[in-house]
């Protein structure tokens, strides 16, 4: 995109995979109102600063660095990014959307567990422990064609990624700095969610920003934006910001 583009610029931030490709089905909506771009993780990164440097580049490039503020999506581990970018760039955000996140990761315990099973575990088993733990993951009316293509584009996932991100994760706790957030802030949360308690800490999460809104996802998992009645241009078009 390029700023003779009018639409306004929004940016997806991913999940603890990195890549940005599971955002496929909410883009060609989203598109008909923004200018989209998702950003891909570097799978080396050693710390948050890096990774938000990293979401720099690619907001200077969404918006020919023009100054143009954007909006930010991120889901899960892409919301704890970008929490921590909109702390640390809030006037390059317009409006912020975090999806099925947190403020901090608890139990350090299944961080711990997570990082030694990554190690020990052959890479080529992770499509098996997808498949199995594939309920636990997805909104319950996915579809199977939806499924398979998630499947599919795991493929592009690295062990490096996931150790990166899980070992950044080990020292992130963004509690006490959530009262500055100036930006306006809708969090996101699913109420079937089973690999991260979204409505929770979404709860905490609205009543520490300033002015933030919080949507509850009926039916739906962790992994929802592939679930045929998720849209998220619909929920940014209903959503007013109360301090816009």
């Amino acid at each position: 995109m390029t700023r003779e583009d009018a639409r306004p610029p929004l940016l997806l931030i991913p999940g603890l995979d990195g890549t940005g490709l599971l955002f496929y089905r909410q883009i060609p909506e989203l598109s008909k109102d923004y200018g989209v771009a998702t950003v891909r993780l570097p799978d080396s990164a050693r710390d948050m600063p890096e990774l938000i440097a990293h979401v720099d580049r690619a907001v200077d490039a969404l918006t020919d660095s023009d100054g143009s503020k954007v909006t930010l999506v991120g889901e899960s581990f892409g919301g704890a990014l970008s929490l921590s970018y909109a702390l640390a760039h809030a006037d390059r955000v317009e409006r912020l959307v975090i999806l099925n996140s947190f403020p901090y990761f608890s139990p350090q315990l299944r961080l711990w567990l997570g990082l030694t099973l990554l190690r020990a575990v052959p890479w080529g088993a992770m499509a098996l422990v997808r498949r199995l733990t594939a309920w636990r993951l997805h909104s319950r009316h996915t579809g199977r064609e939806e499924l398979r293509r998630f499947h599919q584009l795991m493929q592009a996932t690295t062990r490096d990624g996931y150790v990166s991100r899980l070992s950044i994760l080990r020292e992130y706790d963004v509690r006490a700095h959530l009262p500055t957030l100036s930006v306006p802030t809708l969090f996101l949360a699913s109420d079937a969610d089973h690999l991260v308690p979204s409505v929770e800490q979404a709860r905490l999460m609205t009543s520490l920003v300033p002015g933030a809104t919080m949507k509850v996802l009926e039916g739906h998992g962790h992994i929802c934006l592939l679930a045929p009645d998720m849209n998220l241009a619909d929920i940014l078009a209903d959503w007013t910001p109360a301090n816009a």
